[in-house]
């Protein structure tokens, strides 16, 4: 029986153009809570239309790293993704990462499909599925699969799809400072209030723990959007009207800060900028 790093299910979400030259330190990062040299890695570039490129850039950095396991998965179609082969390298993975590219292509190869399964088994059982650009996108329930980007939000202004429905109770969006996309995702956020909004700057990541909390990584910052208590006129405004939104409440969240998803709070912030050196407990019954 294959072994895991963690029997904790864990997400590790980029949102986007990750340094893979220098530092690399959310690959990294990646590869350590994975297993670090002893990892088993899976490598899934279906949602790139550079799939080779995507690959040899992404075995070179891991095995930079020091993993010796590095195997691919790439469907085609929805037949594909029942291959017993490609199930079965997720199945031992103590490590998968999904890369950029089309999320819509992931949308239509994954969720439902055995592959599917295999990713949520794997999830479950402490394998770290992680996932940047498109591959963050997935990650939810339902996801942005296209929508205009700017501040504003904007009634009807983008399309939501299936996601894979590993991280319950949010939507995610990246690129998100690099491509303004705040409007998009208070747009989807106040028509669905039960949602969380969660937007991921680059080179920047969420680390999920058990669904529950995530801490922040990397060089940007995390916006989290609660629209749980707003006003808004999302059920009336026209196609492509500026939309009413008054009362939501948002949390710009930069590295070492740790928040919880049920109480839609920040749980601890440890200063990561080394001239500072501050640390905030913001939750003493914590």
């Amino acid at each position: 029986m294959p072994r895991y790093p963690s029997a904790t299910p864990t997400l590790f979400i980029i949102g986007g153009a990750e340094d893979r030259v220098g530092r690399a330190a959310l690959l990294r990062r990646f590869v350590r809570i994975s297993g670090g040299r002893k990892a088993r890695l899976v490598v899934i570039p279906t949602a790139s239309s550079f799939q080779d490129e995507v690959v040899a850039s992404y075995t070179e950095v891991f095995t930079r790293f020091g993993v010796e396991s590095v195997d691919v998965v790439n469907p085609q179609s929805r037949r594909d993704a029942q291959d017993t082969d490609a199930v079965a390298l997720i199945d031992n993975a103590t490590g998968v990462f999904m890369s950029g590219g089309s999320q819509l292509r992931l949308s239509q190869f994954f969720p439902g499909t055995p592959l599917g399964d295999a990713l949520h088994r794997a999830h479950a059982r402490g394998t770290v599925v992680a996932g940047t650009s498109a591959g963050a996108s997935i990650m939810s329930e339902f996801m942005i699969s296209m929508g205009d980007e700017g501040i504003t939000p904007v009634q009807r202004a983008s399309q939501i799809s299936a996601g894979l429905g590993l991280l319950k109770g949010v939507i995610v969006d990246q690129h998100f400072a690099q491509r303004s996309r705040y409007g998009r995702l208070m747009s989807v956020v106040a028509s669905s209030p039960s949602l969380l909004g969660i937007g991921i700057d680059e080179d920047t990541a969420i680390e999920v723990v058990d669904g529950a909390r995530f801490t922040v990584h990397g060089r940007g910052g995390v916006t989290v959007i609660d629209c749980r208590d707003v006003t808004t006129d999302a059920p009336d405004a026209r196609r492509g009207a500026p939309l009413l939104v008054s009362g939501a409440v948002i949390h710009n969240l930069p590295a070492g800060a740790t928040f919880d998803l049920a109480t839609a709070t920040l749980v601890e912030f440890v200063e990561q900028h080394p001239d500072v050196g501050a640390s905030l407990a913001a939750s003493s019954t914590d």
